[in-house]
């Protein structure tokens, strides 16, 4: 058994473990330990961010910390994953219930999406992530 985040962390156990802690309610000193110095997140364009968003390390943990305010509940239902050297690909389902009034959902209404997010690991930590989320309504 490896140690948490060491450099004999396998990619696809360092980004499963990411997401584990996201779906826990992880704010900052939780996701921090998953995360390089130089991390940058990358979101194509979607519902919520019709202009995308290109994120360091620093804007991430702050975001994660106010992410209960907006949300709670995260789930992740993977569908699948795709690991070659050091970078790893999730397909899953995600949803979470609104703790507030948003452009499209109202609080306490479930939002969903299905993403596809590419993470790029090096020595037991997620340098970069590039998330496609297609946000839609529950049937």
């Amino acid at each position: 058994m490896t140690e948490l985040n060491s450099p004999d962390t396998l990619p696809l156990d360092c980004v499963l473990d990411f997401v584990r802690a996201l779906e826990a309610g992880g704010g900052a000193a939780e996701i921090r330990p998953f995360l390089s110095e130089d991390f940058v997140l990358v979101e194509a364009p979607h519902l919520l961010a019709p202009e995308g968003t290109t994120r360091n390390l620093e804007q991430v943990l702050a975001g994660a910390d106010q992410s209960a305010q907006v949300v709670v509940g995260q789930k992740f239902e993977i569908s699948r994953t795709t690991c070659q050297d050091g970078r790893v690909v999730v397909e899953a389902d995600w949803s979470a219930t609104s703790q507030m009034d948003l452009r499209y959902w109202d609080a306490g209404e479930t939002i969903r999406a299905r993403t596809s997010s590419v993470f790029e690991v090096r020595d037991g930590r997620i340098v970069s992530q590039h998330s496609y989320d297609c946000y839609f309504a529950a049937a």
